[in-house]
């Protein structure tokens, strides 16, 4: 386990290219799905400074808040609500450069322009989200979504 985060500076390619070999050092050999999560976000939000990472679980139909980094949040969202709860219904990532414009976008925070989310798939039934939000419009594009779909994939359900 790694026991700090190397900061990389540069590009966005370059940033992610630094951060998923720790994340990997970070997860290995730990199978705490809650512990891997937290450390996932926390390491997200101290490389990029995002407004906020965090993850949702599905529990009883619901999207439920797990560890996230940031302001406070959503507890629950319902699938299909939202942009988390499209990118559920959907089960496919989720670019919303404007989230005004989004239809039903649940505003936990007023501060949220743009948001990314990604789906947690286990045996191609989706267990919960990852959920991005910048301060920024049009903030993600198609090479977050190609890394943060990679960091999704390597956690172990």
């Amino acid at each position: 386990m790694a026991d700090d985060l190397i900061i990389a500076k540069g590009s966005k390619v370059a940033q992610y290219e630094s951060l998923i070999p720790q994340i990997k050092a970070l997860l290995e050999g730990e199978l705490d799905l809650i512990a891997n999560l937290a450390n996932i976000a926390a390491s997200l939000k101290e490389q990029f400074g995002w407004l906020w990472v965090g993850f949702y679980l599905v529990k009883k139909n619901e999207l439920v808040l797990g560890p996230f980094q940031g302001p406070v949040a959503c507890t629950r969202i319902q699938k299909g609500r939202g942009v988390c709860g499209a990118a559920w219904l959907s089960a496919k990532t989720l670019i919303v450069p404007d989230v005004e414009q989004f239809p039903g976008h649940i505003a936990c925070s007023s501060l949220s322009k743009s948001e990314i989310v990604v789906p947690m798939k286990h045996k191609n039934e989706v267990i919960g989200v990852l959920d991005v939000d910048s301060e920024s419009l049009n903030f993600f594009d198609e090479i977050d979504q190609q890394y943060l779909e990679e960091i999704v994939a390597l956690i172990q359900l």
